[in-house]
């Protein structure tokens, strides 16, 4: 009795056609693994950074300098403090608070679309790596009628090595998409939530900066008061 075609036989004697898809499927699965990993750790520091900055944001009114944050929410406030300077002290606090609010939600966009631009590659094998391997499978079935026809042989034996070679194709398109789409839906949903606490953390943080920004003009300027 023969022995069954492990995986590895079934690569290398298919079509070249098929060994291609196989070939590009496979370095899709490996990129895909590769951005799983790698924003798994960037979105773990991204929401403990944002927990923090949530957490140091509602304890403002004990005295905590919002400065005193992780990095990453520092860069907000500075871009927001800098953006936002009331230089000719004209705007109302509702209005500089809007704009440096504003300003900030503008920085966490440029961080977080930086943080996801290669999770659309997730998107793109989860959507088409099931079609790339069933244009293998078509592409090998195709050519296993071809050699049958040109050969004149018709029994199972014959038959079965390629289409089982031509079925692996289809096979390794799911192996590549499944765990692509999963991570990308997962992905999607946790930089929602970072995005949300974000967001609450932002808008508390910003009443707190301007009301300090103009105690501090109404201490420079006493009769603005």
């Amino acid at each position: 009795m023969e022995a069954k075609m492990s995986a590895l036989d079934m690569f290398v004697h298919a079509d070249s056609v098929v060994k291609t898809v196989m070939i590009l499927l496979l370095l899709a699965s490996l990129a895909c693994w590769a951005i799983i990993f790698e924003k798994s750790v960037i979105l773990r520091r991204l929401g403990r950074a944002v927990g923090s900055f949530r957490k140091l944001a509602s304890g403002l009114a004990g005295g905590q300098d919002i400065l005193s944050g992780p990095e990453m929410t520092r860069g907000l406030v500075r871009a927001g403090l800098a953006a936002a300077s009331d230089k000719a002290g004209r705007e109302s606090r509702a209005d500089f608070q809007g704009r440096l609010e504003r300003i900030m939600r503008l920085e966490l966009t440029t961080v977080l679309e930086r943080v996801g631009r290669r999770a659309v590659f997730l998107a793109t094998v989860g959507s088409i790596g099931p079609f790339v391997g069933l244009f293998g499978t078509v592409w090998g079935i195709m050519d296993s009628f071809a050699g049958i026809a040109a050969s004149g042989e018709t029994s199972l034996a014959v038959v079965a090595p390629g289409i089982a070679e031509a079925l692996f194709a289809t096979a390794m398109g799911l192996v590549a998409a499944i765990p692509a789409v999963v991570a990308y839906n997962r992905i999607s949903s946790v930089m929602r939530k970072i995005a949300q606490e974000a967001q609450a953390a932002i808008t508390i943080s910003g009443d707190h900066l301007a009301r300090l920004h103009f105690e501090r003009l109404e201490a420079e300027n006493p009769e603005r008061s």
